[in-house]
């Protein structure tokens, strides 16, 4: 049971660490407060992380019992969001903003509102779908194997919102250290993990839909 918590602990830690994508909301973060005063995007940052955290929380809660509403199985929720990840990781390996995060339409948008913490930071680009996706699957994964694992998921969320509040509160001297190319590799070796990640669970969804396909009876 041990073992099936740790391995659980990083999968979960990675997983959420690596679609939320910290460094990518920042630079997003830092192209839309650029002409605002420092207490005005203190501001902004705390709003965005807080209400990307309630988000992420809220689904890990409720989600199994919405796809039961909708009536859609874990399993077939499994594949399309590792279809959905896969996307996003090679999105990440040529360098694009992912679709599925931020659109040029809602980026120009918000340049011309207040609210930028909820849209775009917040929604879509911190707990956007890829997130919301992987936030269901981990969950129901945590239920199964113990309420530490449940403990461990919501940790995970919490240390990724922590880790992208904390780059945002600092990102002007992470972009003094941070240049495109360096941004660039970063971004490719998250996107590779990630398609690991989204073939995993595509592979399980699988197994677990088509026991036959896995050598069950």
């Amino acid at each position: 049971m041990a073992g099936d918590v740790l391995s659980f602990a990083l999968l979960a830690i990675s997983s959420v660490i690596i679609i939320i994508n910290p460094l990518g909301a920042t630079l997003l973060y830092v192209s839309l407060t650029t002409s605002l005063e420092p207490n005005a995007r203190d501001t902004i940052a705390k709003d965005a992380c807080r209400f990307a955290l309630m988000i992420l929380l809220l689904v890990a809660v409720l989600g199994a019992w919405i796809l039961q509403i909708f009536g859609i199985s874990l399993e077939a929720f499994r594949i399309g969001g590792g279809i959905l990840l896969f996307g996003i990781g090679m999105e990440m390996i040529y360098a694009k903003t992912s679709r599925t995060k931020l659109t040029a339409t809602e980026k120009y948008e918000s340049r011309d509102t207040d609210d930028v913490a909820i849209m775009p930071l917040a929604i879509p680009m911190i707990a956007g779908p890829g997130a919301i996706t992987t936030t269901i699957v981990m969950m129901n994964e945590a239920i199964v194997i113990s309420p530490l694992a449940i403990a461990v998921l919501f940790l995970s969320i919490g240390l990724s919102i922590g880790i992208t509040y904390y780059m945002m509160r600092h990102s002007d001297y992470i972009m003094k250290r941070v240049g495109q190319r360096e941004y660039r590799a970063i971004n490719r070796l998250m996107g590779m993990l990630l398609i690991a990640i989204a073939v995993q669970f595509v592979i399980t969804g699988i197994r677990t839909a088509f026991p036959l396909l896995g050598g069950g009876t």
